[in-house]
């Protein structure tokens, strides 16, 4: 496993906040309202990012939005060329998303992959009306065409550099920082 050195602080906690609350108010604009929304975040860090939207847009609306979780794993494209044992974990969705309006949430959109992974398990799981996609950080390198509804920071990378999210949930920690491959 490559070792890595931390660049720059992209966002602190009052910048991923406030790119937070900014999605949240463009979630609702968009679709003028949350009727029929459902916030899904992809395991891990889509989870707390998709539950903070629902708690702004509560702020927001006066509703808050059912949150649900999803687990991707068995859909990855590269599950075949992982060496560990993956561990699977339960799709939580509190409502049927027949019909509604999902918005997919993750914290690093990069390749796509992992976004394609998520449409198949989500289609899987019923037919909704429209899928959006709410994002944290854009990096860019896309391989397929995807592209977010919804960005907290778009930020041009390197091949050599990762994203790396921290959440309090998670991580104990609040930012976003780039890392670069140590040599």
């Amino acid at each position: 496993m490559p070792e890595f050195i931390d660049k720059a602080v992209l966002m602190d906690s009052e910048g991923i906040r406030r790119a937070l609350t900014r999605i949240s108010h463009e979630i609702v604009e968009k679709n003028k309202g949350v009727e029929n929304i459902v916030l899904v975040g992809i395991r891990t860090r889509g989870v707390p990012i998709a539950e903070r939207l629902a708690e702004n847009i509560a702020k927001i609306e006066g509703q808050q939005p059912p949150v649900g979780v999803l687990d991707i794993t068995l859909y990855r494209d590269d599950l075949s060329t992982l060496a560990y044992q993956p561990i699977v974990r339960p799709t939580e969705l509190p409502v049927d998303i027949t019909g509604k309006t999902v918005v997919l949430v993750d914290d690093v959109l990069y390749t796509g992959r992992t976004i394609r992974a998520a449409l198949d398990a989500i289609i899987d799981n019923g037919r909704p009306k429209t899928i959006q996609l709410a994002v944290l950080v854009d990096r860019g390198h896309r391989e397929l065409p995807i592209r977010a509804d919804f960005v907290g920071k778009n930020v041009p990378t390197s091949s050599r550099e990762v994203v790396s999210v921290q959440l309090q949930n998670t991580d104990n920690d609040e930012k976003v920082v780039i890392r670069e491959i140590k040599e």
